[in-house]
């Protein structure tokens, strides 16, 4: 897990995954494609011997500067003819020729943005994986913390904290597949040539195609996919798809931290002052982990928009992927960094659930005292009994047992032959949590079977 961004004033906040997507790491995923493609003609017996180590010897990052290849770029729409042209000078002449040998720019990049999703990826999965045993060990420390359920941000029924653990952790192993598949089925080599025929390598361009995904370690597609951009788009939905599963669980931690709720913290390395208010104590790690994911869906948006591309090569959707994808690349990184850390430490106080629980005076046990008394009088009667039950513990402050217990009502209920008794174990919270500790159990043994989290 990485815990420091890589710089700027915002980078420890949204540039803190274990890899990056700067100016460096794609000028250094450029220079690999270079002397991948150097080696792999070399392969092919189409440059001399030594030229693809020349090339490969030369291919780093910090022997070229980005803010002229940048300045170059403005007169070819794209940075990798100067770097091209910078590469060539830098290495033996014998070894010119392999520099940029049948490639287009647009294989260079695209070769590029696989390689980087890579190393962003294995980064965000490692994360991801220490985020969801995390989760699974508040899973199992807390099956048995009994809450508030909430739905539409009011008080519902009771739930246990172990079973809301439980679900975050099967969320991010959920995200962890997605992420997977791309890792392993869609990073794909694009190498094509100018309009995806590979002319200039006669009858060699598949061999040495095949040949340069070997040398990369990336899946060797049965085409170019110049304008075919579901790749792109597959890899962007499963970031996003990561970023909103994050999202949930931040979101959810920034409710149950609130000051009137105090059901959760997170540690000291994630609490954050304010500039204004000593007391204050911020959930840090969920609030930049929302800051990364609320940005999410619009560049996913604007990558799905650039899908739709021309003939053999686009003019312009092309251009318009590379800042989104990078964004969206490094703040997926981002958050699956600050969520591991921020579910390591997360505090969580089951006295406070079970008070805030109680405080609620047994009206999330309404529905259970219905079903007792639907039997005997019937489901709407039950229903209206106990909602007129309810009004009046809200208007009277006080609790539902009590109302239920006060003469004219208690006269009701005994006649229908229910006794206090029952009515006590309809309002007992431990007794009405359904199939919380299954469900929790069965998520817990899937996720231990992933073989991740030691037993």
């Amino acid at each position: 897990m990485s815990s420091t961004g890589r710089g700027g004033l915002f980078g420890g906040l949204f540039d803190r995954g274990a890899a990056g997507t700067d100016d460096a790491a794609w000028l250094q995923a450029m220079l690999d494609t270079e002397a991948a493609l150097a080696r792999a003609v070399e392969r092919a017996g189409l440059a001399p011997a030594g030229a693809g180590a020349a090339v490969t010897a030369a291919a780093r990052a910090g022997g070229f500067d980005a803010d002229e290849l940048g300045r170059q770029a403005a007169a070819t729409g794209n940075p990798v003819p100067a770097l091209v042209l910078a590469l060539t000078a830098a290495v033996p002449d014998s070894a010119a020729g392999a520099v940029h040998k049948g490639a287009t720019s647009q294989d260079i990049i695209d070769t590029a943005v696989m390689l980087m999703a890579r190393r962003v990826l294995d980064g965000a999965g490692a994360d991801l994986t220490a985020a969801a045993d995390a989760a699974a060990a508040l899973a199992a420390a807390h099956q048995d913390a009994i809450m508030i359920g909430r739905t539409l941000l009011q008080q519902a029924v009771p739930v246990t904290f172990g079973l809301v653990a439980a679900g975050w952790m099967s969320g991010i192993d959920d995200a962890i597949d997605g992420l997977d598949r791309i890792r392993g089925q869609r990073l794909a080599v694009q190498f094509g040539g100018a309009a995806g025929t590979l002319a200039p390598l006669g009858d060699q361009g598949p061999a040495v195609r095949a040949l340069l995904a070997e040398e990369l370690g990336l899946a060797c597609p049965v085409l170019p996919w110049h304008t075919e951009r579901l790749r792109i788009t597959e890899l962007a939905a499963a970031l996003a798809g990561a970023c909103g599963v994050l999202g949930k669980i931040a979101r959810d931690v920034t409710l149950l931290a609130q000051s009137e709720v105090a059901e959760v913290r997170e540690g000291t390395s994630g609490a954050g002052g304010s500039s204004a208010m000593p007391h204050k104590r911020n959930p840090v790690a969920a609030i930049v982990i929302l800051g990364c994911a609320k940005q999410a869906p619009g560049l996913l948006a604007s990558l799905a928009a650039a899908a739709e591309q021309e003939h053999q090569r686009a003019a312009g959707s092309w251009h318009a992927e590379w800042q989104p994808l990078a964004d969206l690349l490094r703040l997926t990184g981002s958050a699956a960094s600050w969520a591991a850390e921020l579910l390591a430490g997360l505090e969580v106080d089951a006295g406070r659930m079970r008070a805030n629980l109680d405080a609620a005076g047994g009206l999330p046990l309404a529905e259970s005292v219905v079903a007792v008394l639907a039997p005997a009088l019937g489901r709407l009667p039950a229903h209206d009994l106990v909602a007129e039950a309810s009004a009046t513990a809200t208007a009277t402050c006080r609790g539902l047992a009590e109302v239920l217990g006060a003469p004219d009502l208690a006269a009701r209920i005994e006649a229908a032959g229910i006794t206090k008794d029952q009515i006590g174990e309809a309002l007992d919270p431990a007794a009405h949590l359904g199939s919380a500790a299954v469900f929790t159990g069965r998520a817990l043994a899937a996720h231990r079977a992933r073989g991740t989290m030691t037993p």
